[in-house]
C-alpha cells in the first residue's frame, strides 16, 4: 500500500448528495462526486490489512485494496484494469450497490468509517471511459454460439464473459432495450440510463446482438444455438389480496418506475395510461429499496404528500446489528436519498383493505400489528396490536418484491442466472450469477 497508516490521519469523506430543493425538480443522478484530491486521499485510507475482509464480502471477488492503491497513486487505468477485472459493469455498481465490501472492511469494525469503496469505484470508471483507457476488444472467435434470453444484470454479465471468451452472443430481450431492472426498475436518478447506453454500445462493438422486443418463451428456445443463458429475472411482483384491489390507484411499483423511466427517454404513453402522482396523497406498500425508488419518483412527480409502510419491524438504527455482526451484513435501519426528500415511515402496519368512491382509490385502512414467537417454533405470528384507521391515498403504489418463478425442466445445455434462479437479490449477486453460468456454459461447450 502507498501509505498504510493514512487510516489514522484522514476521515471517511463521502461525496454527498444534491440539495434537496435542487435535485426533487429533476430526474438527473442525485449523487455528487469527490475533486480528484479528496478521491485519491480517500483510496489512501484503504489499509493494509492482513485479511482483506471487503474482497470476501464481495459476491463479485473484487479486490479493494489493489485498486484503491492504484487509484491513490493516481494510476487510473491501472486501477480500472484491476476493477473490471473482477467487475464487468463498475459503472452501474458504483451508482447502486449497497457496498457489502464496506460493511466488512475493517475500518467499519474499529471507527464506523469504512473506506469509500463505491464511490470510488464509480470515480475509477468515469476517468477510465473518459480517458478512453475503456476501449472495445476483438475476442477470437471459437465457433461456438449462445443465446442469453434477459438483459438484465445477470444476462449482461454472463454475454461479456462470454463474447470475451470467443463464443459468438446473441442477447434476447423482450423490452425495447437491454438493461432489465437497471433500466425499467431503478430510477434515472440512481443511475442514468446513458451509463446503460454507453455500455451496450462497447458490447455491439465488441460483437455482442441485442435483439429487442422478442419474448422468447422456456418452451420455444431459438434454434442454431450450442448453449443458451435464460437471465429473464423475477418479473412477477408479490400482490396484496385485499378488498378493494381493483380500484383505480392501486399499482405495483415498476407501474410508476417503469413508465416513468419510458417517459424520460422519450416514449410516448396515452394520458390515459399515465401513472401520475401529482397533486396526490401517496402511500408506498413496502420498505425496501423499491420503496424507497417510488419515494423518489412521486416527489419529482409533484405528489402532496408520501408515506410508506412496512409490515415488519422498525430495523434496529445501529450502526451495529447484535444478531449479524461484523464482517456481515448489518440488517440495520437504512435511510435513502428518498426518505430525506420527506416521507412518513412506519413499521408494523398491516394493510385491511382500500377504500373508494367510483371506482377510484380515496384511502387504504391499515392496522398496526405485532410478532409473537410460533410456539411450536415456525415463524413468527401476527397478531393485530391497535386499532384500525384510514389514511388518506388517491395512489397506492405496492412494492413488496417480487416472486421466484418456477422453474422447468431443461436441457442440459441451458443455464440459469440471477434472479430467475435464486429469487430478488442484488445486483452484484446477479452479475456473479451471470460468471457462474458463463463459466458453465464454457464447461460445457468444451466437451461438445
Amino acid at each position: 500500500m502507498g501509505d498504510f497508516k493514512a487510516f489514522l490521519t484522514i476521515s471517511r469523506k463521502e461525496a454527498g448528495y444534491r440539495p434537496v430543493h435542487d435535485r426533487i425538480h429533476d430526474f438527473g443522478e442525485v449523487e455528487q462526486t469527490l475533486n480528484t484530491g479528496d478521491r485519491r486521499l480517500q483510496a489512501s485510507r484503504c489499509m493494509d490489512c492482513g485479511v482483506p475482509f471487503c474482497n470476501w464480502a464481495c459476491p463479485l471477488g473484487n479486490r479493494p485494496p489493489e485498486w484503491n492503491d492504484a487509484l491513490y497513486k493516481g494510476d487510473f487505468e491501472q486501477a480500472y484494469r484491476l476493477l473490471n477485472a473482477t467487475n464487468d459493469f463498475p459503472e452501474f455498481t458504483g451508482r447502486i450497490c449497497p457496498a457489502l465490501c464496506e460493511k466488512a472492511c475493517v475500518l467499519n469494525l474499529t471507527l464506523h468509517e469504512p473506506t469509500t469503496n463505491r464511490e470510488n469505484e464509480a470515480a475509477i470508471t468515469e476517468v477510465a471511459f473518459r480517458e478512453n483507457f475503456v476501449r472495445p476488444v476483438t475476442p477470437v472467435r471459437n465457433g461456438r454460439r449462445v443465446a442469453v434470453i434477459g438483459s438484465g444484470p445477470s444476462g449482461l454479465a454472463a454475454a461479456n464473459r462470454l463474447n470475451r471468451m470467443g463464443y459468438a452472443v446473441t442477447v434476447f430481450e423482450k423490452n425495447e432495450k437491454a438493461g432489465g431492472l437497471l433500466r425499467f426498475g431503478i430510477p434515472n436518478f440512481k443511475l442514468n440510463k446513458t451509463v446503460i447506453d454507453r455500455r451496450i454500445a462497447l458490447m455491439e462493438q465488441e460483437g455482442v446482438v441485442f435483439r429487442y422486443g422478442e419474448n422468447v418463451s422456456f418452451e420455444a428456445l431459438p434454434v442454431g444455438f450450442d448453449a443458451f443463458v435464460i437471465a429473464t429475472g423475477t418479473p412477477q411482483a408479490r400482490d396484496l389480496a385485499v378488498p378493494g384491489r381493483e380500484l383505480k390507484g392501486v399499482y405495483f411499483a415498476l407501474d410508476l418506475l417503469a413508465q416513468q423511466n419510458r417517459v424520460l427517454y422519450g416514449a410516448e404513453v396515452p394520458p390515459e395510461e399515465r401513472v401520475s402522482c401529482k397533486g396526490k396523497h401517496v402511500l408506498v406498500i413496502g420498505g425496501g429499496d423499491t420503496g424507497s425508488d417510488c419515494i423518489g419518483t412521486a416527489h419529482r412527480q409533484g405528489c402532496k404528500s408520501v408515506m410508506q409502510i412496512e409490515i415488519m419491524p422498525k430495523p434496529p438504527e445501529g450502526p451495529d446489528d447484535p444478531d449479524n455482526p461484523w464482517p456481515l451484513w448489518p440488517r440495520t435501519l437504512k435511510t435513502s436519498s428518498s426518505h430525506e426528500e420527506g416521507c412518513e415511515r412506519r413499521w408494523s402496519v398491516n394493510t385491511l383493505r382500500f377504500l373508494g368512491r367510483d371506482g377510484a382509490l380515496t384511502g387504504v385502512e391499515i392496522q398496526p400489528v405485532a410478532w409473537e414467537p410460533d410456539p411450536s417454533g415456525g415463524r413468527p405470528k401476527m397478531v393485530p396490536s391497535g386499532e384500525p384507521e384510514v389514511v388518506e391515498a388517491e395512489i397506492v403504489l405496492l412494492a413488496m418484491g417480487f416472486l421466484k418463478p418456477q422453474l422447468p425442466a431443461m436441457g442440459e445445455n441451458v443455464f440459469f442466472a440471477g434472479d430467475v434462479l435464486s429469487g430478488p437479490s442484488l445486483v452484484v449477486r446477479a452479475m456473479a450469477s451471470g460468471h457462474t453460468a458463463a463459466q458453465a456454459v464454457n464447461e460445457y461447450c468444451m466437451k461438445l
